[in-house]
Parts: C-alpha cells; structure tokens; sequence
C-alpha cells in the first residue's frame, strides 16, 4: 500500500497537467494527471504536497483546498502503485517560476479540454466532484486491466452500466452512470407503461420526477423506468423498477412486452452535458390497481397521477408542460392497449 498526493493546481481557468510519458515503467505511462508523489517518512499530507509540487513544478502553493481521500486498487503496477490512497489536493494561488519536471511534460489545459486528455476514467469523477466543491469525500476506485470497473462515493456504490455498440449489441465494457451521460454511450433501459381502460379509452399512469434528479428534474414520466445495471437483464430491471418505485409486484407474465425503442437526446443539467442515447425494451401492465394502495419511493418521484391518454397526447405539444416523455413511444401505445 502506498501514501500520496495528487494536487491540480489552477491557474485561469487551467490546471497544471502532467504527461506522464518519461518513464518506461510506470502505472501512468501516456496518462496525464496531477503532480505528487509519495509520503517521506515522517511527513503529513500538506508536507508531501507542499514537497512534490516544489520538486516537480517549483511552484510553491499559497491557498489550497484538501478536497478528499481517492482510494486506488488496481490489478497493474507495482504492489506499492496498485493499491494507494491518494490525498486530493486543489491549488488555488501559488508563488514562484514553473519549471520543467523529470516526471513527465507539464502543460496547462483549459478545464474545458480536460475531456480531450487521456485520463484515468475515475480521475473524471473526482474533478468533477473538486470542480464542484463538494464537501470532503471519500472516493474508492476499482480497475481491472486499466478499466474502471467499480467505484463507491463515501460508502455507496455508484451505478454502472453495459456500453451497447450501435446496433444494441454489449460491449464488454462497464462505464458509470454520470461518464455515460457525459459521453453519449449507447446503454440500455426499461419503459413500463402503466394502464386502466376507461368508456373514453384508457388512461396511463405518469410519475412526477423528483426535483433533485440528476435529469428533466420535476418532469413528468413514463410510468416506471429505469437504468439496466451491468449484468442484469431487462425484464429483471422491469420487475425491480415497478417495485422499487411503485410498490408493484409483478411477475414476468404481468409485463408485456410491447416493443424496444431507441432514444437519443442531448441537454444540459446542472451546468454540465447531458447526451442520452439508450435502447429501451417497453413493456405494458395492466392489472387494476389503485393509486392510494401505490407505494411511491421518495427519493425518486414526487407523486403519481392518472390522465386520459388523449389529454396527455394533447399537453406533449405544449412548451409549458415539463415532461420527458419520447413522444413516437407515447403514440403508439394505442395500437397495444385492447
């Protein structure tokens, strides 16, 4: 196990990037990451900060943030190199001349260039969490044969899932949640339309998103929905989503299977890019059931209502109505509803 720190130094709305392409053996060859190094004996973390960015920059810092504790496990490197906990460090001001480092080429990179850099795949994680200022945090990243494969964010698992190619078929390849968003990756997904028939017709079950969802906040949605995690199957995902969210137990002849759709949209949240490419398997539900007897997950949703399909066809064309409903998917749910 080792000791380090790894500080991101800003200037300008740039951070002082280090190329790591000098050394022959090295868990970071061709990578570009912050300047640190390994804990001395008998050194804090701001005295092995202070040291390695003197060394390798020659800068010294003057206002600093210690931003968090990433730990890294890794199947490559040395045994000191492939488990490490790394002490994060922002550098906010700094006095002195840069100089040139034996380590590697330093550059600085305009923080909307960053994602043009070879990077560690979590390292996207942490500055974004740094970038944000996010209280202290604890970040643990699993790689296996270079490729993130697990990551937990102060003790709790994040959410991976199945990168598709095009045509829907399954990479091999895991990436997060808010990487995938970011970079537009074909994943899948389930759409569970909920049903009653009525004398007009029928009417579809909407869920209201919840106002701190990490997109379309506060809109309204399919039924029941959701993310196929790494490994898992749509119809498992389909009966996990309903119960999760609605407190509906359905077994796997409850949903029908009525089509798969493909969805592709780019948005911004929160500041950032959100580009959503995902190929959905859609299934209906249309045993009776009553909203009172529903058991909403909170964190989730801020509530459910009933609405006539015709009326909800007619609010899709209003700009005024939040919602994040795929429209062609909407429309044709009449050709299935008997």
């Amino acid at each position: 196990m080792g000791m380090t720190t790894l500080c991101y130094i800003e200037k300008d709305d740039a951070y002082l990037m280090l190329h790591r392409i000098i050394k022959k053996h090295d868990i970071n060859k061709d990578k570009w990451i912050g300047v640190g190094g390994h804990f001395e004996h008998g050194e804090s973390p701001e005295d092995c900060m202070f040291r390695e960015v003197m060394e390798e920059t020659g800068l010294i810092p003057t206002s600093f943030r210690f931003c968090g504790i990433v730990t890294f496990l890794s199947d490559m490197g040395t045994k000191k190199e492939a488990w490490e906990y790394m002490c994060l460090y922002h550098v906010e001001a700094f006095e002195g001349e840069l100089k040139e480092c034996d380590e590697g080429v330093l550059e600085w990179v305009k923080k909307e260039d960053l994602l043009n850099l070879e990077l560690w795949e979590g390292d996207r994680l942490f500055l974004r969490y740094m970038e944000e200022r996010r209280p202290f945090f604890s970040l643990k990243l699993t790689y296996t044969k270079g490729n993130l494969i697990s990551a937990n964010l102060d003790g709790k698992e994040l959410e991976f899932f199945d990168v598709l190619d095009e045509s829907g078929n399954i990479t091999g390849r895991i990436k997060e949640r808010s990487l995938v968003h970011e970079d537009g990756d074909w994943h899948r997904t389930v759409h569970i339309w909920v049903v009653r028939k009525t004398k007009r017709g029928f009417d579809v079950l909407l869920q209201k998103r919840s106002e701190d969802k990490d997109s379309f906040p506060g809109c309204y949605d399919i039924s029941s929905a959701g993310h196929v995690d790494a490994g898992e199957g749509y119809l498992e995902t389909a009966q996990r989503e309903i119960f999760e969210e609605l407190g509906i137990e359905a077994s796997g002849d409850d949903l029908r299977k009525i089509g798969m759709h493909r969805g592709s949209m780019r948005s911004k949240f929160y500041g950032r890019p959100f580009l959503n490419q995902e190929i959905s398997a859609v299934y209906l539900y249309e045993k009776p059931i009553d909203i009172k007897d529903l058991k909403i997950q909170k964190e989730e949703l801020d509530g459910v209502v009933w609405m006539d399909y015709r009326t909800c066809q007619r609010k899709m064309k209003s700009k005024r109505w939040k919602h994040c409903i795929f429209k062609e998917e909407f429309n044709a749910l009449e050709k299935y509803v008997k």
